[in-house]
């Protein structure tokens, strides 16, 4: 095993260099803490594909590493999957600096692999690509974006043939695949040119975006005739400089909402994101912009996707006059509830209907399915695991899949994909504001009916950025500090269980008693506490971050503020220490 030292040097003198990045390796030749991170490690391969920075060696995003990541898909595809070259792959890339490079490198890989390639001719939104997966029957994807990342960084993400992100099975096969590689610098592709006259290159992207919007509107819950709207409601969208702009507009013109007001700093695909400092819709400040235009249009709602649209966050207005930022549990809760209760007017609520949700996702969503006698089924965290239950109640029969969700903003209704769909998400929720003005009661109204009806639930996420080689030391380190201490009780409160899905076993501590948990394997610990409170501790799988996860529910909203203040309190004042000391 060569050191970082050497492997920076092998491709420093490589001939087949690329000349930028033989600049770039040039100029960081005599910082060596930035270069042993560039060449300590390949970039590491989690939630479906690599993310990270740009820039030189095997620890960042360039096209040396996603020729490696689509070498190790295509030898995997090639081994495992009946008619894969005939059946071909969909590529497809967000507006990101180096995305349409990176995607023609993924096309030329694959191509001279004999695959054909549907390739969509310019920026497209990570959920038209789940689509297309599945309308085409490809046998795979492959979506160029670092979706809510800095405009530093770049990914990969790779798809399997119902349009779902790699589960942990089936990534550890490409790994597998991409680990018999011993040098990335020589894989061979097809030149660009030999590609399009090869007769394997298939641009595609408008009749793609038909046959989606076809679909969505075949899903659409019919709560209420658009027609019988007296007064549509205001409407202000931005997709923060991302890929979903033109989308989006088709949408609004089958959907009704052709008014709605567009922010215009933020409309055109930019990849610097100069006009969208903040690039995550579970960020209030990214509603900067689109609040100001909301408070002069007196908008009912205020929607924004992050840059590759899989996800969409909103803001609805206060009795104050200002705007909140919902959660994304808040806005799933009210999703829900509004897709349940228009499928329960209609007649239509199937009886073996399930609702799907990560296990640190609100308990909320729960409450609200079982009123309309839905089971609620809990996934790890990652929309890769509910689209793997999608497709496997699919094939069994034993539910039918109505309704996904994930704290961080990601929903999907209906079986047109099996990723989260931002795109829809926010179609839905104008829908949704539309029917509940017309019924006379405002967004802000109905989420508190909720909360009046099931309880006042709660939830907030703490995240601890540790960067480098060092703070992944730091944030395993704490995770394992969980492992082997005992913690009998958080902020006054008894711990009644523990789940660890490592090792795969949950305890329950009131009764002494242990049982193996029936989801797969992944680094997370989850702690319940007495009073329905619970808290989550697990490593980012796309950024340098520890996240703690903690919901709880009270009688009022009061109640339950003070709860997640003192539970929050509890666990930094465990883990701040810790990290400090590691890093001392």
């Amino acid at each position: 095993m060569l050191t970082w030292r050497k492997r920076f040097q092998y491709w420093l003198d490589h001939p087949d260099m690329d000349a930028d990045m033989r600049q770039q390796l040039l100029v960081l030749k005599e910082r060596d803490l930035l270069l042993e991170d560039c060449f300590f490690q390949n970039i590491d391969f989690g939630t479906g594909g690599i993310r990270g920075e740009m820039g030189p060696g095997p620890n960042r995003m360039n096209a040396y590493t996603v020729r490696k990541v689509m070498e190790g898909f295509a030898r995997y595809l090639l081994q495992n999957k009946d008619f894969a070259k005939e059946k071909g792959i969909v590529i497809a890339y967000d507006p990101r600096h180096q995305s349409s490079r990176f995607a023609w490198e993924a096309a030329r890989l694959m191509g001279n692999h004999g695959f054909r390639v549907f390739f969509f001719e310019r920026v497209c939104p990570t959920p038209l690509l789940s689509f297309a997966i599945r309308h085409l029957k490809a046998v795979g994807g492959v979506m160029i974006t670092a979706s809510h990342n800095p405009p530093t960084d770049n990914g990969c993400k790779l798809y399997d043939a119902d349009g779902c992100q790699l589960t942990p099975e089936t990534a550890s096969h490409v790994m597998h695949q991409m680990n018999k590689i011993i040098d990335e610098l020589a894989i061979p592709t097809m030149t660009q040119d030999a590609l399009q006259k090869s007769g394997l290159l298939l641009p595609v992207f408008d009749e793609l975006a038909e046959a989606y919007f076809s679909c969505l509107e075949a899903l659409r819950p019919r709560a209420l005739p658009y027609g019988s709207v007296t007064e549509k409601p205001s409407i202000v969208y931005t997709p923060l400089n991302g890929a979903a702009y033109e989308i989006w507009r088709r949408g609004l013109e089958r959907f009704g909402f052709a008014h709605a007001l567009v922010v215009t700093e933020q409309a055109a695909p930019d990849p610097d994101f100069r006009h969208a400092p903040v690039l995550n819709p579970e960020d209030p400040e990214s509603f900067s912009r689109a609040i100001q235009y909301g408070s002069e249009a007196g908008a009912d709602l205020l929607l924004a996707t992050d840059p590759d649209a899989d996800r969409v966050g909103a803001a609805i207005p206060t009795d104050s006059g200002t705007y909140e930022v919902l959660t994304g549990n808040q806005l799933g809760a009210l999703l829900l509830d509004y897709i349940l209760s228009a499928m329960a007017r209609s007649g239509i609520l199937p009886v073996n209907g399930v609702v799907l949700k990560t296990i640190v996702s609100s308990e909320l969503c729960t409450a609200i399915a079982r009123e309309y006698g839905i089971p609620t089924v809990d996934t790890l965290t990652g929309f890769k695991f509910i689209g793997e239950k999608m497709s496997e109640y699919q094939q069994t029969g034993e539910y039918r899949f109505l309704f996904g969700m994930e704290e961080s903003n990601g929903y999907v209704f209906g079986d047109h994909i099996r990723d989260k769909d931002g795109i829809q998400s926010a179609l839905l929720a104008a829908d949704m504001c539309a029917f509940h003005k017309a019924q006379g009661r405002t967004l802000k109204q109905q989420l508190e009916k909720l909360y009046r009806k099931h309880g006042y639930y709660r939830e907030m996420l703490m995240t601890f950025t540790q960067k480098g080689k060092a703070g992944m030391e730091r944030i395993s380190s704490v995770m394992e500090h969980f492992r082997n201490q005992t913690y009998t009780s958080f902020a006054g409160l008894l711990t009644t269980a523990i789940e660890d899905y490592q090792t795969g076993e949950r305890q329950d501590l009131l009764q002494g008693q242990r049982r193996a948990l029936t989801l797969p394997r992944s680094n997370v610990r989850k702690y319940f506490l007495e009073d329905e409170s619970w808290f989550c501790l697990r490593p980012s799988g796309t950024e340098p971050k520890l996240k703690c996860y903690i919901g709880v529910k009270g009688s009022t909203l009061a109640e339950s503020k003070r709860k997640i203040e003192q539970i929050t309190q509890a666990v930094q004042n465990i883990i701040r220490p810790l990290l400090a000391d590691l890093h001392s």
